[in-house]
């Protein structure tokens, strides 16, 4: 039962371009899956994302499968499926919806809900899946956050509650506020290490001496208008599919990541019952039990032995396998 209530098994999902790599890279750096976090396609950083390791996928810089990655993250077990966004490679993204526990949609700042988003969120609700949402892309010139949530119910069809707030956008991005721990940190912009963040309270002076009298007082504004218009987080109607907490920040520079880890560990579910075709297969079953989404043969040469492994069983799940 401890394993079962540590495993967090969620996929990233979104229209191309919207980020989803870039955070499943960050979400490895955060987690010390990796040391130094590579960029889906860029000219100063050579080393390619992780989950991207097929020659088509570093080159053109786009996911064309399912990534499964895992790391271990305080205590928790923490199982990242790495999706594709275009819609020529939407069927592997849909199979995967069907083994994952909890979904984390990843929006645009500046281009808001897409049409992918739309279809992957259609998916999300006929299987009641909870969906954590992050607005990608503060670090660039984006959308007012208010018009943002509202474009998200309107376009998603689901209830949202931001817990973290963003200090402006683009340019004049200063960090995220973040709502569900009651803490404010300043971040340094790192595109590949994890960087020290400046905490601040932000009801003394300190924060209008660092960012400003202000923006301190903006934000604080915006804080008590979204304490009056949204509902305190209720995680039994997230669990239920029908509450989308919602993040802010940067993937690529880092801003806000934490935060949505941090948060996402503690209140996203563990594995859940499964309906197969002949009964319902609860997750503490005393026999072995798993879920099999996807069977890909002889692409990455490191995913070759679990095949020649399978030749020793019965054979059934092998006969056009290469060995």
């Amino acid at each position: 039962m401890n394993e079962i209530d540590r495993r967090r098994t969620f996929a990233i999902i979104a229209h191309p371009d919207a980020g989803k790599t870039s955070l499943t890279e960050k979400l490895l750096l955060f987690g010390g899956q990796i040391q130094v976090a590579g960029a889906v396609k860029s000219n100063k950083i050579k080393k390619t994302a992780t989950s991207d390791w097929m020659d088509i996928e570093k080159q053109r810089g786009i996911s064309v499968t399912t990534s499964v990655m895992e790391f271990d993250y305080h205590d928790y077990k923490v199982n990242i499926l790495d999706t594709p966004g275009h819609q020529d490679f939407a069927e592997d993204t849909y199979r995967t919806l069907t083994a994952v526990d909890s979904v984390i949609i990843v929006v645009d700042g500046a281009k808001g809900v897409e049409t992918q988003t739309r279809k992957l969120m259609e998916v999300c609700r006929m299987r009641n899946t909870p969906v954590i949402i992050f607005v990608n892309k503060m670090d660039r010139e984006a959308k007012d956050p208010f018009d943002l949530l509202d474009e998200l119910e309107e376009e998603l069809a689901i209830h949202v509650r931001p817990l973290t707030w963003p200090i402006e956008s683009g340019i004049r991005f200063k960090g995220v506020y973040n709502i569900y721990e009651r803490n404010l940190n300043l971040y340094q912009p790192s595109k590949q290490v994890v960087a020290e963040k400046v905490e601040v309270d932000i009801d003394t002076e300190e924060l209008d001496a660092r960012i400003g009298a202000q923006l301190a007082g903006k934000l604080r504004g915006e804080l008590e208008l979204l304490d009056g218009v949204y509902p305190d987080f209720d995680k039994e109607e997230y669990l239920k599919g029908t509450l989308a907490p919602v993040f802010f920040g940067s993937a690529l520079n880092n801003f806000g990541v934490e935060e949505l880890l941090n948060t996402f560990v503690e209140i996203a579910p563990s594995p859940r019952p499964v309906m197969a075709e002949e009964r319902e297969v609860e997750p503490e079953e005393s026999k072995f039990t798993g879920f099999i989404f996807k069977i890909t043969a002889n692409i990455d040469p490191n995913h070759r032995s679990c095949i020649a492994f399978c030749k020793i069983c019965s054979g059934k799940f092998t006969r056009n396998a290469p060995y």
